[in-house]
């Protein structure tokens, strides 16, 4: 049972609220996607960042104190933030701060999730926030933190956990996990075991953490410098932090309700190609579970200075483009795109067999190319008359990358590692030829 319930002026508590954006994670899983720039900073959706979800959950949810963390790969990410974010302070009277590893303790690099609050316990200090909302970076969702935060308030919780219903097979290795009783209350928690305990109510089914957490600020503040004294802590929330208050302090579960009212809520980890494949796929459904069309709950983002897609050539009935979604800058020529999304200045020539595809900004495929599942990165050059995504056995000989679903990711350095192969044996078989042909001159005299 709760400690105590409370009545709630929810705009008040909004405004007693700081949020923290943990958007420092490498994103390992997505390989060359990430070799260059934070996961959270990932073009998804035709002309999104990852990161574009949490924030605008927090401006349309009227969080106004935001505090953004970066360290990984940051520069990117941080130009999206200051072109993209930086103009709510003046639009909607939002204090918004990027707040980089590199500019806090001398030891730079944030240790673990933790830490990096500890690092910026200042700024936690200097908002005189009563609450503080730590929100992962690199989900795709959208949420209403009101109500996660009205429930923390009113039922007294020193920490809240947003947790929601996901398949054990996802959830191993992947996740932290949690144990609650019949009031929610969080009575066990592990940080991606390989064996989740599973739901009672829904076999096949574990209760997983979302990354989303609510402290009372003191609270905190003394759990963080607790944690920063431990020499045995990995600094982490989930390892170190949650585990360590469960028996002594009021620990509540918030079941995860998306802005759709669904009965099994949206939120993708796209921490995979897999899963990034699949979560950029399903908004061409027409059923698709996150509406990026809904003027109620828009998905914000940098609005950059392009014109509108264009279609070239004028044999009109050999272009087909179905189910798909084109971006801004965009230039399409006489070719056929299917279930498709081309992100913003991307271009495809004559002739062109595109499925199931996803093709980052200003990426460009020549003339005679066909793709099947394949992930097109950002500025790649596809030359003309090639193919992918077939025979998987090919592409991974030519140095291309398979997702384990058969999801086959293409590189500029892949590109050129191709290219030079295949001058290589050109020059093999040239080198070849001329011997055969003065080997037989020299038999036939």
């Amino acid at each position: 049972m709760s400690k105590h319930t409370v009545a709630v002026d929810i705009q008040q508590l909004c405004d007693q609220t700081v949020v923290l954006i943990l958007a420092g994670g490498q994103g390992t899983r997505l390989f060359e996607l990430t070799e260059s720039i934070a996961k959270p900073g990932l073009d998804f959706g035709g002309h999104y960042r990852i990161i574009d979800f949490p924030l605008s959950n927090c401006v349309n949810s009227g969080l106004k104190k935001i505090g953004v963390m970066t360290q990984y790969k940051s520069r990117n990410l941080v130009h999206h933030l200051i072109q993209g974010w930086a103009r709510f302070n003046q639009e909607f009277g939002h204090s918004f701060e990027v707040l980089p590893a590199s500019q806090q303790f001398p030891s730079d690099w944030y240790l673990g999730t933790a830490d990096a609050l500890y690092q910026n316990k200042d700024f936690i200090r200097d908002s005189g926030a009563k609450y503080v909302m730590v929100l992962a970076g690199d989900h795709i969702y959208k949420m209403d933190y009101r109500l996660m935060l009205r429930q923390h308030v009113s039922q007294g919780s020193d920490l809240s956990v947003a947790c929601i219903e996901v398949p054990i097979a996802e959830a191993a290795g992947q996740f932290g996990v949690m144990n609650v009783d019949k009031s929610d209350r969080v009575t066990s928690f592990e940080e991606k075991p390989l064996s989740p305990e599973v739901l009672e109510d829904r076999p096949g089914y574990t209760l997983a953490s979302m990354g989303n957490y609510i402290f009372d600020t003191e609270f905190l503040l003394e759990q963080l410098t607790t944690d920063a004294q431990s020499s045995t802590s990995e600094h982490d929330f989930g390892k170190n932090i949650i585990p360590s208050v469960l028996n002594n302090f009021f620990v509540q579960a918030y079941r995860f309700k998306d802005i759709q009212g669904a009965q099994d809520p949206y939120w993708r980890d796209v921490g995979t190609i897999d899963s990034y494949w699949l979560a950029n796929m399903a908004l061409l459904d027409s059923e698709n579970k996150i509406d990026l069309y809904d003027k109620h709950w828009p998905i914000w983002c940098e609005q950059a200075s392009l014109p509108p897609a264009k279609f070239t050539g004028s044999n009109c009935a050999a272009r087909t483009v179905s189910d798909s979604l084109i971006s801004n800058g965009c230039i399409v020529g006489i070719s056929k795109i299917t279930k498709s999304l081309l992100f913003t200045g991307a271009s495809v020539s004559h002739e062109v067999n595109v499925e199931k595809c996803i093709v980052l900004p200003h990426a460009h495929i020549a003339e005679h190319c066909k793709l099947y599942r394949v992930i097109v990165a950002h500025n790649c050059r596809i030359p003309a008359h090639f193919e992918a995504g077939f025979d998987h056995n090919y592409d991974r000989e030519r140095g291309l990358r398979v997702s384990p679903h058969g999801v086959v990711l293409i590189t500029q350095s892949m590109l050129d590692k191709v290219a030079r192969s295949e001058k290589s044996k050109k020059r093999l078989l040239s080198t070849s030829a001329v011997s055969s042909g003065k080997a037989a001159y020299f038999n036939g005299n």
